[in-house]
């Protein structure tokens, strides 16, 4: 499972990134709660990344079963356009799933892959 977002401390703005960082944090500890493996590639929109270098790589890094795009990826439309077709080159096989809240990352990605109780 490869999840891409946005990391909350690198977006620039007068907003508090806690409440979004915390609930990465909730999402993420679902996967392990579930013993589902999942890398987070999160990625800033301060100047500090190369958005499309960095993306890549993580999408090369093995063959991903699914991957998530985050919410605040999709409200950038250069970018989330961006995102769609570096997964569609570089991880053609993954499901693509979408998430509503940071929290409920796990779900979007349950609902495309086959999950062990």
């Amino acid at each position: 499972m490869l999840v891409v977002g946005l990391d909350p401390y690198r977006v620039p703005g007068p907003w508090d990134p806690k409440s979004v960082a915390d609930g990465i944090e909730v999402g993420r500890a679902r996967f392990v709660e579930r013993g589902v493996g999942a890398e987070f590639c999160l990625v800033g929109l301060d100047g500090s990344d190369d958005v499309e270098a960095v993306v890549t790589a993580a999408l090369c890094a093995q063959p991903w079963e699914c991957v998530v795009i985050g919410g605040g990826v999709r409200h950038d439309d250069e970018l989330f356009e961006q995102v769609i077709n570096l997964v569609r080159r570089h991880a053609s096989n993954a499901a693509v799933a979408f998430n509503a809240t940071p929290a409920d990352t796990f779900d979007a990605a349950a609902r495309w892959i086959e999950i062990a109780d």
